[in-house]
């Protein structure tokens, strides 16, 4: 296999993965559609930050140490879960109502953007895509390693981008529609919460089973 083969057999396995709906995504659309267009894409951002950490930490061999303590593993797993379950609750409980399109203040921005890096950072997903999928691809008769990483992360950030960017402007259009419309915007934030509950419980399930 070349080097070109073996980065677009990356390039579809990370695909594959970002486009799979989860909790990075519905974090983008809720920030997008309770917040705005730069909400959505400051969430975006913060979740591309997270993919830095987990390149560092795939490529400096993190992964290996996790294969040899499953049970920091689990733990990391339930961790994640949690926090998605608490954004959740917050998201369930919470009144979401778009009855203007003004845009955050920076430091709401600065939180959106906090917490799509701690999403990122506590997104099982992510941990079993670096662990199992992202070492295979680094290989030593392609050059020096710390450069077949980078070109990666790259790869991984303009995927996350034109997936989760994409999504947080589309969602930022369809928002001004439901300027005025509480009781819309309300079932939007809700389900949104109960689908990311659901995620956290169906991670719980498949990390113990």
């Amino acid at each position: 296999m070349t080097y070109s083969e073996n980065l677009w057999l990356f390039f579809l396995l990370l695909t594959g993965i970002i486009v799979v709906p989860g909790m990075d995504m519905v974090f983008v659309l809720a920030s997008s559609l309770s917040g705005g267009r730069k909400a959505g894409l400051s969430a975006t951002f913060g979740i591309m930050a997270g993919g830095l950490v987990h390149t560092l930490y795939a490529a400096l061999g993190v992964g290996a140490l996790l294969s040899f303590a499953p049970k920091l593993f689990d733990v990391l797993l339930i961790a994640g879960a949690l926090y998605v379950a608490y954004i959740g609750w917050q998201l369930f409980r919470s009144s979401i109502v778009v009855d203007t399109v003004d845009e955050l203040d920076r430091r709401g921005l600065a939180t959106r953007f906090r917490q799509g890096a701690l999403t990122s950072l506590m997104n099982p997903k992510a941990y079993l895509f670096m662990l199992a999928v992202f070492p295979q691809f680094l290989r030593p008769e392609f050059g020096p390693l710390w450069r077949q990483a980078l070109i990666m992360l790259v790869m991984i950030w303009a995927t996350q981008l034109a997936v989760y960017g994409g999504l947080a402007l589309a969602a930022a259009r369809g928002r001004d529609a439901l300027t005025g419309n509480p009781a819309a915007t309300r079932l939007i934030g809700r389900a949104a919460g109960v689908l990311l509950l659901a995620i956290a419980a169906f991670t719980v399930w498949r990390g113990m089973a």
